[in-house]
């Protein structure tokens, strides 16, 4: 049963098994962007106040991407933990392994709620002196922290699914989640059906129904179809080594993630010190950026998988094709990205309700920063090559320059140039162009080294000199 997904690893050609393991992954990662996508869409229409709600969520944005990092994080460790427990028949790990991930997934739960508690106004006043947008900050993350259970199980339980080989039944989940928000949006924003307008508090009530019924489908479909996990009480008591084990994996994750929180929050404290209509602007920007981003994420989680395979098996040539094929199809997604988003700019601020000058620095930075795409992606397969080639060093350090170093002081310094003159703002916007640009020579220097010290000393595997023939 546990066979076929690994002679597809083995035997597939590479650019067909990419495309196979990677379309669904890259649809389920977009779909997490939609959440905030939609909830902006439909707070920027609320009278009066819409753009200041805009400007709200987006300052809530960070906190909610640290969510879903830790979530998604632990559930990876989590998930490279349980298939491989599968896979050598030790059913008695993969349940602590299981149960472990679900307690965790309590204790994440339980610091995000402390968090809602007591930290959001202090959250809130150390990003805006606005105080109806610091209300409603402290308002929409109040009411999705205290309910963070839902994103937080439903990532565990995504990964869950997916270890056992049942990734359909996680983006079932998923979509139905997605499909609840949309639909309750207007409805709990507007006020519709006779119910009154809860404007923001209305975004996150639906936001956090969605992400509790995923979780909720999520836990029915891993009781049911994870067959191979016995699910008792006593599997829920931590195991300080399984723990361990989850977060040696997990934890590069968490941070990798974590990092794009952390720029967020300092790109809007950056940006806010030379207006609030740039932060709005950001803001907007990048909730569409994320949607084009999280395909490169997606194809990443095919790209690992497939090189960490191949390299356990020593196979040179499919690990290089792997690498071949897994920046050639995230070039191609970003290139069609970066036409949509440049084809669609006005058209898409349009829809948010922008106007003014809101709407001139929205469309200014949609067409500047989305030049950067075409390095971003790259530098996303690269990450995901380095940890399938034993390089988490390389991966981690490439994260850290592209998401903070290479990023938030170069726009420091050029905010200094937007503050004396608001029309030199393009020059905030040209740091990513800078930052993914280097990024991506630092990460190619470090393939070229891996080319060196690991691929060369690949020999041909048995496969390979049985099959010279396949494409």
């Amino acid at each position: 049963m546990k066979q076929e997904p690994i002679n597809k690893l083995e035997t597939m050609p590479v650019g067909r098994l990419m495309l196979s393991m990677g379309i669904p992954v890259i649809l389920s990662m977009m779909l997490q962007a939609v959440y905030n996508i939609v909830d902006s869409a439909f707070v920027s229409h609320m009278p009066k106040t819409g753009e200041l709600a805009l400007n709200a969520l987006t300052l809530a944005f960070p906190v909610q991407m640290l969510m879903i990092a830790i979530g998604i994080g632990t559930g990876v460790g989590a998930n490279a933990l349980l298939s491989k427990s599968i896979g050598q028949k030790e059913y008695e790990k993969a349940s602590l392994v299981s149960g472990n991930a679900l307690f965790l997934g309590f204790l994440i739960y339980l610091v995000f709620l402390l968090f809602g508690l007591f930290g959001t106004v202090f959250y809130a006043a150390s990003q805006t002196d606005n105080p109806a947008v610091r209300h409603m900050v402290v308002v929409y993350l109040q009411i999705c922290c205290n309910a963070s259970f839902g994103i937080v199980f439903f990532s565990i339980f995504e990964k869950l699914l997916q270890a056992t080989g049942r990734s359909g039944f996680s983006t079932i989940a998923q979509v139905s989640g997605a499909l609840i928000n949309v639909c309750l949006d207007p409805v709990l924003i507007y006020g519709w059906l006779g119910l009154p307008a809860m404007g923001v508090a209305g975004a996150a009530y639906a936001t956090v129904i969605g992400q509790i019924f995923s979780a909720l489908l999520g836990l029915i479909f891993h009781l049911r179809q994870n067959r191979e996990i016995r699910h008792a009480l006593s599997y829920l008591k931590p195991d300080v080594g399984i723990l361990k084990a989850i977060y040696a994996i997990g934890l590069p994750a968490i941070l990798a993630q974590a990092l794009m929180s952390a720029m967020t929050y300092g790109m809007n404290l950056i940006l806010g010190s030379i207006s609030e209509a740039a932060v709005t602007a950001y803001g907007l920007y990048y909730k569409i950026q994320q949607f084009i981003l999280f395909a490169a994420f997606g194809l990443r989680d095919a790209i690992t998988p497939i090189v960490s395979f191949n390299h356990g098996l020593g196979s040179r040539r499919r690990v290089t094709d792997g690498i071949k094929y897994g920046i050639c199809y995230t070039l191609l997604l970003m290139t069609a990205g970066l036409i949509a988003v440049h084809l669609s700019a006005a058209s898409l601020t349009a829809l948010f309700g922008l106007s003014g000058s809101t709407r001139t620095l929205c469309i200014s930075a949609m067409q500047i920063i989305s030049i950067s795409f075409l390095f971003a992606g790259v530098n996303i397969a690269y990450q995901g090559i380095f940890q399938a080639l034993d390089s988490g060093l390389a991966s981690l350090l490439l994260s850290v320059l592209r998401q903070c170093l290479l990023v938030l002081p170069v726009a420091w310094e050029f905010s200094f140039l937007a503050r004396r003159s608001p029309h030199l703002i393009w020059t905030v916007w040209i740091t990513f162009i800078i930052a993914e640009g280097l990024s991506f020579l630092f990460a190619s220097i470090c393939l070229k080294r891996i080319y060196r010290t690991i691929l060369s000393k690949l020999e041909e595997s048995t496969y390979e000199k049985h099959h010279h023939h396949q494409p």
